[in-house]
This record gives structure tokens, C-alpha cells and sequence, in this order.
């Protein structure tokens, strides 16, 4: 015998053993935590997510009869970050995305985003269109004191040119916010649905507007777990009442063909809080339909 005992290789996202970053879709962790809440612990996610994963190995999506584990798809691992150096972490994220045709990442917590769009924004020249989905509306200009955090990623996005305000959009937000604070969101352009639009909405109605704002230029998904309600994702730092229902979010997700994503997130996994992996799962999920889409 020889060579390195299946047992001590982290597992891949679907299982997947390719690593190499050339694939047409690469996954990456991003263990990010900054831990600006009470209820830090992001750091495990991404290895949370891709153990959740094998729950999703066996078989095609069945609407659109894709399996994406069969798709051009690697894992690359973890990306490296400066632990304790935030700005030195967010400028590494940035370095090593810049060298990924279309990522998928699996966070961490939400301030990654940041680099994220920087990186595919300077790869494409142009700012890109935004599809959101959140508890939070993280435009904050600060996040207890610090300007860069969690939920303050989409603040520094706009301000930077990196996202379009007018093909922006951010679903399920709820949470509670200073009025200044939304005020300047839609002041930008973006458009804001609520957790209570989306319930008085069909599903087909929400993808539909999505539609409509984003248009027809690359577009960004950005998955936060606290989109959905705690009932269905407990595993989460910032937790909020009345939130989406996991049918919900794929029923919304499957009808979204004609958006031309280039890339995506899924954050805010926190593995310490999480009830029987419901919350990796859910996320696991998310990049599962977001690469049968693809895939379609």
C-alpha cells in the first residue's frame, strides 16, 4: 500500500477530484470570518458545505436533466488569506479569483463578495449586474466599526463602480435597518424585494422581475443563508424571523435560464449552529441548482 489514505483527503464539492483551475467551473472555499457579530464561526463552512454535497452525487437535477458533477467542474481547495490582516485578506481573495474564468464560492462570511466582484469586474472592464439574495442589505458604510465587514460588502461595491445600481437586485431582505440606510440603497438605483414581497409573489413573478432588472449583461449571484428562514437554515450568524422557504429558492432559482451569470457566491454557513447539516445542505444546494442552470 501506498500514497495518501482516501480518509485524509478533504473532500471535494459533489465529490469531485478534478483540482486544477482550468475547468470551465471552479469551486473554491473561502473561509473568511471576520467575526464582527456575536455568532462568528464561518470558518468551517466551506467544509461543511462540501461534506453536505454528497448528499446531492447520485443522479440528475430533475428539471433540467443536468448532473453537475459530470460538468467541466474542479475544486480547487481553499484559498489562501492573511489571517488577522483584513485588508491583506480581502487583497488576496481578490489576486486569486483574478486568475478563474467562473467561480463558485463557498464562504466564509459575506465581506468576501467584495473581492469577488472586483476581481470579475476588472476581468470584464465593465460593472456587472447583481442578483442578491439576503436577510441583510450589508450597505452599511461600517459594521461595528469597521469598514470593512460583513455588511458592508455591497456598500463598497456600489461606491466602487464594481456593481450596475440599475441592475441590481436583492431578495428576502428583512432584517431590521436604519432608514438612512435603505434610503441610500434605493437612492442608488437598486431594487430591494422584501421577504414579505417574495411570499405575496409567485415564484415565477419574483424570477420574472429578476429578469427584468438584470437584463441581458453577466450577472453575479450572491447566496447568503439567511436568506432563508432559521427553520430551514438555523446554521447562520445573523439569523432573521420570517425569511424565505427552500422551495421558494428553488423554485425562483430554476426559472432564472436567461440571466448570464459569471459568477457566484454561497455565505454565511456557521457550522457550530447548524441542526443535522440542514444549513450546509441548503447551501450545498444553492451551488447545485446554480450549476444546473448553467448547465441547462
Amino acid at each position: 500500500m501506498g500514497g495518501v489514505p482516501t480518509y485524509a483527503v478533504p473532500p471535494g464539492f459533489l465529490g469531485i477530484t478534478r483540482r486544477d483551475p482550468d475547468a470551465d467551473y471552479v469551486v473554491a472555499g473561502i473561509p473568511m470570518d471576520i467575526g464582527t457579530t456575536n455568532r462568528a464561526g464561518t470558518r468551517e463552512g466551506p467544509a461543511a458545505i462540501r461534506r453536505a454535497s454528497r448528499m446531492l452525487t447520485d443522479g440528475e437535477h430533475p428539471e433540467h436533466w443536468v448532473e453537475p458533477a459530470s460538468m467541466s467542474i474542479a475544486d480547487i481547495g481553499d484559498f489562501d488569506l492573511a489571517l488577522g490582516d483584513i485588508p491583506a485578506s480581502l487583497a488576496a481573495i481578490q489576486s486569486q479569483a483574478g486568475r478563474i474564468g467562473h467561480l463558485i464560492a463557498l464562504g466564509g462570511e459575506h465581506s468576501l463578495t467584495l473581492p469577488l466582484l472586483r476581481a470579475l469586474a476588472q476581468r470584464l472592464g465593465y460593472p456587472v449586474a447583481l442578483v442578491h439574495f439576503d436577510a441583510h442589505l450589508d450597505t452599511w458604510p461600517d459594521n461595528f466599526g469597521q469598514a470593512y465587514a460583513h455588511g458592508s460588502p455591497f456598500y463598497h461595491a456600489l461606491n466602487e463602480g464594481l456593481v450596475d445600481p440599475r441592475r441590481m437586485i436583492q431578495i428576502g431582505i428583512r432584517s431590521p435597518v436604519q432608514k438612512t440606510v435603505m434610503d441610500w440603497t434605493l437612492s442608488r438605483g437598486a431594487t430591494v424585494l422584501s421577504a414579505q414581497d417574495v411570499h405575496a409573489a409567485t415564484p415565477a413573478a419574483v424570477a420574472a422581475r429578476i429578469q427584468e432588472v438584470v437584463g441581458d449583461v453577466p450577472a453575479y449571484l450572491s447566496f447568503d443563508v439567511d436568506a432563508l428562514d432559521p427553520a430551514f437554515a438555523p446554521g447562520t450568524g445573523t439569523p432573521e424571523i420570517g425569511g424565505l422557504a427552500s422551495w421558494q429558492v428553488q423554485a425562483i432559482l430554476r426559472r432564472l435560464r436567461q440571466v448570464r451569470f459569471a459568477g457566484m457566491d454561497v455565505v454565511e454557513v456557521a457550522p457550530a449552529y447548524d441542526v443535522a447539516e440542514i444549513t450546509a445542505l441548503a447551501a450545498a444546494t444553492v451551488a447545485w441548482e446554480y450549476l444546473a442552470l448553467l448547465g441547462a
